[in-house]
């Protein structure tokens, strides 16, 4: 008789990765701290050392954010025209506030991808 391994129900990656929780149980905190990854779960006990994020979130957070933000200051300056203070005063605190909030998000996502795919660091298979 086959044993059955399933012993936490499957969990949205989505969700659980942009609420920052464990990607096996949804329950445990996966951070400790802003960025760092907590060792393992409090809830379920899993492992956090397969996670290897990398630079994956801060390139995405950057192309999201830039597109965001230019596209929104020349929207601006071409219809309303305010002076470069207003630019600095508006544009550089939205980019620093949404680059924070949407890199660990994003960190979260990409850890719960990975555990959810099973993604492994590539090997070159020497036959």
């Amino acid at each position: 008789m086959s044993e059955d391994k399933a012993l936490y129900p499957p969990v949205d990656p989505f969700s659980t990765g942009l609420r920052g929780h464990c990607p096996r149980c949804g329950q445990g905190k996966l951070f400790d701290g802003y960025l760092k990854l907590k060792p393992r779960c409090a809830a379920c006990g899993l492992d956090y050392a397969f996670a290897e994020t990398g630079d994956g979130p801060v390139v995405f957070v950057l192309l999201i954010v830039g597109f965001l933000v230019v596209g929104a200051a020349l929207w601006m300056e071409v219809n309303f025209s305010p002076p470069m203070w207003l630019h600095f005063i508006l544009w550089i605190p939205l980019a620093i506030g949404l680059g924070l909030a949407l890199t660990r998000m994003l960190k979260g996502v990409l850890v719960a991808l990975q555990y959810r795919n099973n993604a492994r660091p590539g090997e070159i298979d020497r036959g």
